[in-house]
């Protein structure tokens, strides 16, 4: 009896020294080697169960609730596994930092199942924690007010810290209060970016994105890169590609992956330490996993519009089309695998341009296995070999403790008094570069709209108002979110323009022919931040494109007056106005067009009544291509982008005239020849409509309105507001007349019991 207790209190005690961390590892000699050749003597990690949510930022939303590990010291010499922090326990250890002198660690920590993540500073001996973020006042109002699920608190949550060079910390927030677009129960929330000072206080909002930032990271230059998710009239999960911005959030600018439809995610890029731009980024799926793929190779001395950067340091594994994992098998054969059985990767830290330190999980286990992922270093051919394994809990972020140098701290160039107005500056040096096929002095204007984020507050508690994965209908089967116009500026004739748009705000534009129609579309947005003024060479640029020599030496025109303000198109009051369709468009089918286009038996089978259906009304639903349940497409309106038809894909560059009113059978037919088709066969079709309408005469204002609806892909309603499903047609919120303060309110227009 003696010998079992015995051996019961030498197992306990076994145990406990388990879970604080002490631990002896034997970690192979010729590793060792490798590490050393790049100064490293430990390693730091964390311990944590494998996540096992559904998508890849959604860990903190749905993942299982699997509390332990902790923050992690590898001693390579003495093989010593030490917890840096084990009196925080029964929690769940995020992402972290090491500071720029080796000294200390940010990271982010979650206590509890109901509880957000929060950032924590703690110094590598261990010593000195302390906690930087706190939930908000009204934390608890929060969640009451917006949880959907018992399993997520939809509260805020703080996570992936990340040092900056002025002593400042940059991490990603749920403070924000944004819903992800294509999520109808409105239970996904959106990540931006957020900055405060070393101590916590002085918190700033940096982006503004209307679905999710993540992994920020500090570059040589003293810029920070980052994972930007959007979806601008593309298709919804495919671009979650490299940013960069200065720690201040001004010059945000792409790096890579804009127009790249697989893999959907880059994620966790980091600069590779010397060599001339080039990067390593995480290639991942974006559901049904948290962030495990394959490790490429980032070369952005290639044209950064197309594939050619990207090499695959895990050749076998792939992400061939949304839904899982690709891995090539030993014949040569590509087998999809939705559970991930295959080897897989995370975290990849590069050391040089053929050393990595990775976390990864040998073939076999699925990809959500508990325990199956440990540290490992990874060659440049794909070989890996075993640095650290815990059996009983997976491994993540490998991080070599030793300092690195400081980045420059990087100017902040902002003009105080534009600053409080709440605007930016912007010049465009010559908008005809980029433009092939369009010929100089054609473009006379610029449209500015914007994409507006769904706040928490526009959470609705009936239902019936749910459209293509929209919590908040705005469209039938084409964009996602909101979009609100600002008003246009004038383009000089040598292609220059000089204008203010508002900061804050995810900015996009299109440029505009004589008859206020569009030429071009910019299919991604520039968050300006306030008192920031920047310039552009013209459409589709690249960061090494440069003006031509013939117009470079020339003192740009609009530069030799004040900037322009967005203002009023023909037939508008003021720039800034909501896009709806039942105010801007119906009112001139119904003027024009009912004679003949509608009642039981309308002319062509089209009916372009105003009558409501459940969420829309007769017209709009029969010109919009459906691509649900019956996929009809009159082809009337030209290409017509559904973010969710296809979901992946659908992002690929697309010329001048490609969308909008130059590439509608619609536009031409009432344009009176102002519009000329490319494709032969619509512009006849085109010309034969024209001639049996010919006594349509529409003002240059009601074509505008027609045109500018098609420009902006055919949206419906104009705010996020009120309760659109026929059912409530007695409510008194049923389909408001929108307002522009009303579209971009971030809180209701209306006491919530009005609602």
């Amino acid at each position: 009896m003696r010998i079992t207790l015995l051996a019961v209190l030498i197992l306990d005690a076994v145990i406990s020294l388990a879970l604080a961390g002490n631990e002896q590892v034997s970690v192979k000699p010729e590793v060792i080697d490798k590490l050393r050749r790049h100064e490293i003597d430990q390693i730091i990690f964390v311990k944590r169960y494998t996540y096992d949510a559904n998508h890849y930022y959604t860990e903190y939303i749905n993942g299982s609730w699997k509390p332990g590990g902790n923050l992690c010291l590898l001693d390579l010499k003495s093989g010593a596994v030490k917890a840096l922090v084990p009196q925080l326990k029964g929690g769940v250890f995020e992402r972290f930092d090491l500071s720029f002198d080796g000294t200390r660690i940010v990271f982010a920590w979650k206590a509890g199942a109901q509880v957000g993540y929060r950032i924590y500073e703690v110094n590598i001996d261990g010593s000195g924690l302390h906690q930087l973020t706190f939930p908000q006042l009204d934390e608890a109002e929060l969640a009451k007010k917006y949880r959907v699920a018992g399993r997520y608190h939809h509260a805020t949550d703080d996570m992936q810290p990340c040092y900056l060079p002025d002593g400042g910390i940059v991490f990603i927030s749920t403070r924000c209060q944004f819903g992800i677009l294509c999520d109808p129960p409105d239970d996904f929330t959106t990540t931006v970016l957020y900055r405060m000072d070393a101590d916590g206080k002085n918190m700033q909002k940096l982006s503004n994105s209307s679905v999710s930032e993540a992994a920020p990271v500090a570059l040589p230059d003293g810029r920070l890169m980052y994972t930007r998710w959007e979806y601008v009239d593309k298709g919804a999960v495919s671009v979650k590609c490299l940013w960069a911005m200065k720690p201040d959030g001004s010059a945000s600018s792409e790096i890579y992956g804009n127009d790249i439809a697989l893999p959907p995610t880059l994620l966790y890029g980091r600069p590779i330490p010397n060599t001339a731009n080039c990067y390593v980024v995480l290639g991942t799926p974006h559901a049904p996993q948290n962030g495990m793929g394959t490790v490429i190779h980032l070369d952005m001395t290639r044209n950064i519009r197309t594939r050619a950067p990207m090499t695959y340091m895990t050749p076998d594994v792939d992400i061939k089309a949304e839904g899982g994992f690709a891995f090539q098998k030993p014949d040569g054969r590509w087998e999809n695998d939705g559970k991930g059985h295959g080897r897989l990767f995370k975290d990849p830290y590069p050391l040089s341009d053929a050393l990595y330190l990775v976390a990864h999980k040998p073939a076999g286990p699925t990809w959500n296995d508990p325990k199956a992922y440990g540290l490992y270093i990874l060659n440049e051919k794909g070989a890996v070999e075993s640095l650290y394994s815990d059996p009983e809990i997976s491994c993540w972020l490998p991080y070599p403790l030793k300092a690195r140098p400081k980045p420059p701290v990087l100017a902040s160039a902002k003009d105080p008094n534009l600053a409080k107005s709440n605007q930016a500056v912007c010049v465009i040096s010559d908008v005809y570069h980029g433009l092939e096929g369009v010929s100089r002095g054609s473009i006379k204007y610029v449209r500015i709209l914007e994409q507006i984020p769904r706040p928490w507050a526009a959470r609705r508690n009936w239902d019936g108002d749910c459209y293509d994965q929209q919590h908040a209908t705005i469209t039938k089967d084409t964009h996602l979110g909101l979009k609100v116009q600002h008003g246009i500026i004038p383009v000089e004739d040598d292609g220059s323009a000089y204008f203010t748009v508002p900061a804050g705000a995810n900015i996009f534009m299109q440029v505009l022919d004589e008859n206020y129609m569009c030429v071009q579309t910019e299919r991604t947005f520039v968050d300006y931040m306030p008192g920031e003024t920047r310039s552009c060479i013209g459409c589709h640029e690249t960061p090494g494109s440069v003006i031509s020599s013939e117009y470079s030496s020339r003192v740009k025109k609009a530069l030799q007056r004040a900037p322009s303000t967005p203002g009023p198109q023909p037939g508008e009051s003021r720039g800034q106005r909501p896009l709806d369709y039942a105010h801007d468009v119906q009112p001139v089918w119904d003027k024009h067009c009912l004679k003949c286009h509608s009642g039981a038996e309308p002319k062509g089978k089209l009916d372009l009544s105003g009558v409501l259906t459940e969420l829309f009304n007769v017209s709009y639903e029969n010109l919009v291509p459906e691509r649900r349940k019956g996929k009809f497409d009159r082809r009337l309106l030209g290409p017509v982008i559904g973010e969710n038809h296809p979901k992946t894909g659908n992002v690929d560059y697309l010329p001048a005239k490609s969308l909008g009113s130059h590439a509608s059978v619609l536009v031409a037919m009432l344009s009176k020849g102002k519009v000329k088709l490319k494709d032969p066969a619509q512009s006849a079709r085109a010309d034969k409509l024209a001639q049996s309408h010919k006594d349509i005469e529409l003002s240059k204002e009601e074509l505008l309105k027609v045109s500018n609806w098609i420009d902006t892909n055919c949206q419906y309603y104009g705010a996020y507001w009120g309760r659109k499903n026929l059912k409530y047609k007695d409510h008194p919120q049923f389909r408001p007349t929108p307002s522009f303060e009303a579209a971009t309110s971030m809180t209701s227009p209306i006491p919530e019991s009005e609602r």
